[in-house]
């Protein structure tokens, strides 16, 4: 138990080797989020399941916080369409919360911009440029 407690104070997320419901100590320091398993069978249920999420800790940076579309846990980028975008997405080029005025319907849509790409830096580079000019008095 003390080599957990080492552990937990130097690594955010880690595997455990063994049933954390075996010990007999309660480990309360961890929130219990979610139970999920993963089988040969795709199912959830019995049998030889090779991991099991038993918790988390904290929050997930593309999950719980402001994030880029192309960045999102919930509408993964390369899955779904880019078009989708969850509560805490913003654009890209924009910096603004999703969706933006240019966030589809073009042939240069926002939605589908990423870090990736060297035309959406440049766009992001010029929208923020634009911003940055003051009026002349």
């Amino acid at each position: 138990m003390e080599n957990i407690r080492k552990f937990d104070e130097i690594e955010d997320c880690f595997i455990l080797d063994f049933d954390p419901s075996d010990i007999e100590t309660s480990l309360h320091r961890i929130s219990t989020r979610s139970v999920s398993s993963f089988t040969d069978d795709g199912g959830g249920g019995g049998g030889g399941g090779d991991l099991s999420v038993v918790a988390e800790k904290g929050q997930v940076a593309c999950r719980d916080y402001p994030h880029s579309r192309h960045l999102c846990i919930k509408y993964p980028f390369d899955k779904t369409p880019h078009e989708n975008y969850c509560k805490l997405c913003y654009c890209y080029v924009c910096d603004c919360a999703a969706p933006c005025k240019d966030w589809k319907d073009s042939k240069s849509a926002h939605c589908n911009a990423s870090e990736k790409d060297g035309d959406w830096k440049e766009q992001r580079r010029l929208k923020r440029k634009q911003e940055i000019k003051l009026p002349k008095s």
